[in-house]
């Protein structure tokens, strides 16, 4: 016994840690349930999908698949690697595939990611490494759908509540690293997959530091306590000193995401578009962006982000125009006799939104309008206001793929429990077009229907699109092997090695 401790001990001695942080507890820690960003990071180490996008997002290749192909514009095959196992050692098959799929799709579960599946219509597994999905017509996502992560159906089949499952705080994936620890606002451990397929991580620990307070975040970074943090423009700017560019390297570059103000449509006040209009026209988004970010964002303009086919160049941020806001407003029943008012709701889990929350109502004031401001830890922000829909206005921010789904986030079918229509956005004329798009190959085709889309959206007002912040990440120098990327740094991590 005491040899064996002996030798754990020397072992531990020569194992090497990555240390990260987030800003909250993750919620579930299993794809199908994994909505909070926490709780996405984490589950990317832990799961794999059946493929994945290559370093630059612009190509899907294999991940637990290790061979795909088309056997008809509604017919998807998939061969599966024989060589993966599960973290307790069962070997993977395409019965996971299967459970996955059914559970999914079971309506015993509440997931987002379930309407990606409403136009499959049947998986069927041909033998223990080969797939066949079919679905019911053309779909532009058939294979961006795949990226989502697997379960152990022999863990799982026999779970009557995977809602509420040990599973997901205790899972079991397939993944580059397997869960070791999870002490909740402490640490998130996560250990290196010895027979992971496509090799042992070089790194053999990441430690997941639960810090809500971004400052506390950004202290610990700036004392090298962490290895790869992100860091606000305003610290960029002002808060680093040499010493600190001495012993890290930064990779910057436009985020793959956006910040908006998002009206609860459901609510009378926000009801009338002249309101939602005069609002946009009170705030000066560029000057939100010259405040907060220095040069390291851009004003946002649209739904769709730059440098994807659905983005629309044409579409413009309104200029502030005050006179007009509040002519709008006096219009829509509101004066200074009765002003109007709103609550903005948003989380400490960023440095900059409380930030931006005030430069808002600062801006709207001119126009007349009341803003009152409430700032909440993330996880009770979104379990006791965003979900529940008790809010008059939310600030939040979408991370979005490079080939974007408006069906998620705009159709009025995903104005439901554990849908991402938050706001409640309802215009049937985009309904209509969101479903002709589904069905569109034409790359040329769909880019055309999205640009249109982005335009309507816009002119609806149902978010007031803000900034689009620059990522910019901090990475220590004794990390090796770090490889940015179109897609950030990350493609590659179970190549890094650390000093």
């Amino acid at each position: 016994m005491r040899l064996l401790l002996l030798l754990f001990l020397s072992l531990n001695l020569f194992a090497t840690t990555l240390h990260l942080a987030t800003s909250a507890n993750p919620s579930r820690l299993n794809p199908l349930l994994a909505t909070d960003s926490s709780s996405s990071e984490i589950a990317g180490f832990l799961f794999n999908g059946l493929v994945k996008f290559d370093k630059d997002s612009s190509t899907i290749i294999g991940d637990l698949a290790k061979e795909f192909y088309y056997e008809n514009d509604t017919t998807l095959i998939f061969k599966l690697h024989k060589n993966v196992t599960w973290h307790d050692g069962e070997k993977f098959t395409a019965k996971d595939v299967l459970f996955t799929y059914k559970t999914l799709i079971s309506p015993k579960i509440v997931s987002p990611y379930s309407s990606e599946f409403r136009f499959v219509q049947s998986v069927e597994a041909i033998d223990d490494y080969t797939l066949k999905v079919k679905y019911k017509h053309p779909y532009f996502k058939a294979l961006e759908t795949w990226m989502m992560g697997i379960l152990p159906e022999h863990v799982l089949r026999d779970e009557k509540n995977l809602m509420n499952s040990k599973f997901n705080t205790n899972p079991i994936g397939t993944g580059a690293y397997k869960l070791y620890q999870l002490e909740h606002s402490k640490n998130i451990i996560l250990v290196a997959f010895d027979n992971y397929f496509e090799g042992r991580a070089k790194i053999d620990k990441i430690s997941f530091h639960v810090i809500a307070d971004p400052m506390t975040r950004f202290l610990m970074l700036k004392s090298a306590a962490l290895d790869v943090g992100s860091i606000e423009p305003m610290q960029y700017e002002r808060q680093l000193n040499p010493y600190f560019f001495s012993k890290f390297n930064i990779y910057e570059d436009i985020s793959h995401s956006y910040t908006y103000l998002g009206f609860n449509l459901r609510r009378d006040k926000f009801k009338n578009p002249k309101v939602r209009e005069a609002l946009s026209l009170a705030i000066d988004r560029q000057e939100i962006v010259n405040i907060l970010f220095f040069k390291h964002a851009k004003v946002c303009t649209g739904p769709f982000l730059p440098r994807t086919k659905a983005f629309n160049p044409d579409v413009k941020a309104p200029t502030q125009n005050i006179q007009k806001a509040k002519k709008l407003l006096k219009e829509a029943g509101y004066d200074e006799k009765n002003p109007f008012a709103f609550e903005i709701v948003t989380s400490n889990s960023s440095a900059i939104r409380p930030y931006a929350a005030q430069i808002l109502q600062h801006q709207l004031k001119k126009a007349g309008v009341i803003v009152t401001l409430r700032v909440m830890e993330w996880q009770a922000f979104l379990n006791m206001v965003v979900f529940p829909n008790k809010f008059d206005s939310v600030l939040l921010g979408w991370g979005l793929s490079p080939t974007p789904d408006p069906y998620l986030f705009w159709h009025s079918d995903n104005d439901k429990k554990g849908g991402f229509n938050l706001v409640g956005y309802k215009n049937p004329k985009i309904d209509k077009m969101i479903e002709k798009s589904q069905s569109i190959i034409d790359r040329e085709k769909l880019s055309k229907l999205w640009r249109e889309m982005f335009k309507i959206i816009v002119d609806d007002n149902p978010y007031l699109f803000l900034y689009i912040p620059n990522s910019i990440t901090t990475v220590n120098k004794n990390i090796k092997n770090v490889k940015p990327s179109l897609s950030g740094i990350w493609h590659n991590y179970i190549e890094w090695e650390k000093d």
